[in-house]
């Protein structure tokens, strides 16, 4: 159990900041939406179009739950939640980090959210998504490093989700 998972919503920062932990950890980087990018050989709004919604969610529960890593951060997709048998393989293998932000920072962040590959029900507003994932994430988290709280930004998001990482590994 030597591997760091992070959750949130997208635009949170899941890869920017897995980039440079793992770098400050000496630790692999992962990225489960690229994993499913090149496994399928398409882009994740491709995907969803393709499969729709339920098969997309599917396809990211199959290969999160299969995922085989050692000393790695590693970044899901936002949607990653969704599947039971992903996040129980995820908390097997690692120590999940909820980077939470508010549906403001959010909705600023995201722009284009179609395009980015975002998986949203039919009927679903952004705002409704946020809601739902929110306490899915929070009840899946191990620890949460808030955002919103990190008033420097990046490299205080960075040092304070580095703090729960050395404490975590600490021997």
């Amino acid at each position: 159990m030597n591997n760091i998972i992070l959750i949130g919503m997208p635009s949170c920062g899941k890869s920017t900041v897995g980039v440079l932990l793992a770098k400050n950890l000496g630790y692999r980087f992962i990225d489960t939406d690229l994993v499913i990018q090149e496994r399928y050989g398409k882009l994740l709004h491709e995907l969803i179009a393709a499969r729709g919604t339920d098969g997309f969610l599917k396809l990211e529960n199959e290969i999160c739950a299969t995922l085989k890593a050692e000393r790695a951060v590693i970044s899901t997709g936002g949607s990653v939640i969704y599947g039971k048998e992903a996040m129980a393989h995820l908390k097997s293998i690692g120590t999940v980090i909820y980077l939470k932000i508010s549906y403001q920072t959010l909705a600023t962040r995201l722009g284009d959210y179609v395009h980015r590959g975002v998986v949203l029900q039919d009927g679903f507003t952004l705002e409704d998504l946020y809601r739902e994932r929110a306490a899915l994430y929070e009840a899946y988290a191990d620890y949460i490093v808030d955002e919103e709280r990190c008033a420097e930004g990046l490299s205080q998001a960075l040092e304070e989700t580095l703090s729960v990482c050395q404490k975590i590994l600490a021997p």
